[in-house]
């Protein structure tokens, strides 16, 4: 299967670019698109009836990173305590008290950022991962997130057997998909032809 994915400045051209791919006779199923502002992103869900991108899930890649922001935390909380019982001689017995309390609180961080790392990756989900099982360069597919958290607006368009994705693109550019360079500085038309392997 091959993908077009394109950006653009305002919600109406994408809403404009999805119904004209629709009335070409693009399955709605094999359309998406995704932008932060969800009010937005409902209306055109209504207006078009496809339903929003929800990107990858986050998966191990957040629960790791959540765990190590955990840890950094819970070091963070407990070793200035534990330093100024070593430091004090009144308070040194309770030293090894206090080192069982920098375990606990990188135990606990651990535990608390890996199960946000998890509620993080699967709720919002990684539209790079997602863009680059779609066969996105993982430098552009960079550039199309940066676009995205900037404000624009992200229609994916997926051709099952790959002989309209020539079509597809031409509408996106005739309904106002930018550039690259316009969007992050640097790049190709941000409408572009993707290969894809996974879907």
């Amino acid at each position: 299967m091959e993908s077009v994915v394109a950006l653009f400045r305002e919600p109406q051209q994408a809403q404009g670019a999805l119904q004209a791919l629709q009335q070409r006779g693009f399955d709605r199923d094999h359309l998406g698109f995704a932008l932060t502002d969800v009010v937005a992103e409902d209306d055109i869900a209504q207006q078009t009836g496809v339903s929003p991108e929800a990107g990858a899930p986050g998966g191990s890649g957040s629960v790791i990173k959540g765990a190590l922001l955990g840890i950094l935390g819970g070091l963070a909380l407990t070793v200035p305590v534990w330093l100024i019982l070593i430091v004090y001689p009144v308070t040194r017995i309770y030293q090894e008290g206090g080192l069982f309390g920098v375990l606990f609180g990188v135990l606990g961080g651990a535990g608390l950022g890996g199960l946000f790392g998890a509620l993080a990756g699967s709720d919002h989900g990684d539209y790079v991962k997602l863009l680059r099982r779609m066969g996105v360069p993982a430098a552009q597919a960079e550039k199309f997130y940066q676009g995205l958290r900037g404000g624009h607006v992200m229609v994916i368009a997926r051709d099952p057997n790959g002989a309209r994705t020539d079509e597809a693109l031409s509408l996106m550019r005739k309904f106002g998909a930018v550039k690259l360079d316009d969007v992050v500085g640097g790049g190709q038309l941000q409408s572009e032809r993707t290969g894809n392997n996974g879907h």
